[in-house]
């Protein structure tokens, strides 16, 4: 039953309060300062108050709802901005959000959002990381399989992601990549630099033979002097 206090012959319902003023924030015109009785109660994107106005009255369980909304804006919006740095996965998604203080069930409403949105999406995201590995950075499909794990991305997607890779063509890419260092270099010694280079990033013995192999004999026809043959 709901409390009401009866003043010269009308009532006022206390389990509302009314709303005295709407000001935009300062130093964010989205969002807005809701305020209730004449006191602060909380702020509020500027599209989720545009059907409020001055004098109304909200219940508590209106005033909650507005609140449970903002939050999922709120959380929408930094999602937004962490996103804004480069491609994430859903787990980075979620744990970036966790960590700004969000419960488990806005962060899955507003996951919900971002995907709707497009602005999340494990497919793409496991695409866009092999795509900027292998040409920045280039990986075996053993190494980007451990990082795409890491975070987050499931088997699945992540053996879709890798179908068709040709480790031996990332090898090739890596060893031209780091070549240059060794221009002048005893021919043994870059071979078992760039060797060990290759084995860092994860490629196997038979790949890194193989990928060394063909770049050496490339650069023999093309700059046969670019390594020593044998020690002067």
């Amino acid at each position: 039953m709901e409390s009401r206090l009866f003043l010269f012959g009308g009532c006022i319902n206390l389990n509302q309060q009314v709303i005295t003023s709407i000001e935009v924030q300062k130093n964010n015109q989205e969002r807005v300062n809701i305020y209730l009785d004449g006191e602060f109660a909380f702020g509020l994107a500027i599209l989720l108050a545009l059907p409020l106005r001055t004098g109304q009255a909200l219940s508590i369980e209106e005033i909650t709802a507005l609140k449970h909304h903002d939050e999922i804006e709120v959380a929408v919006e930094r999602a937004i901005r962490f996103l804004s740095y480069r491609p994430r996965s859903l787990s980075e998604v979620r744990h970036n959000l966790k960590s700004k203080g969000h419960s488990e069930a806005i962060i899955e409403v507003a996951i919900g959002k971002l995907e709707g949105l497009g602005y999340v999406n494990d497919v793409a995201f496991a695409a866009y990381w092999i795509e900027n590995r292998d040409t920045f950075k280039p990986r075996s499909p053993q190494a980007l399989t451990v990082e795409l794990r890491q975070k987050g991305v499931s088997s699945d997607i992540i053996q879709m992601a890798l179908d068709g890779m040709d480790a031996e063509d990332s090898a090739k890419r890596a060893v031209h990549q780091r070549l240059s260092r060794y221009r002048g270099h005893r021919i043994e010694d870059a071979r078992a630099q760039l060797s060990a280079y290759l084995g860092r990033r994860g490629f196997g013995y038979d790949v890194i033979r193989e990928a060394v192999q063909q770049v050496f004999e490339e650069l023999q026809e093309t700059e046969p002097d670019y390594f020593i043959l044998e020690e002067e």
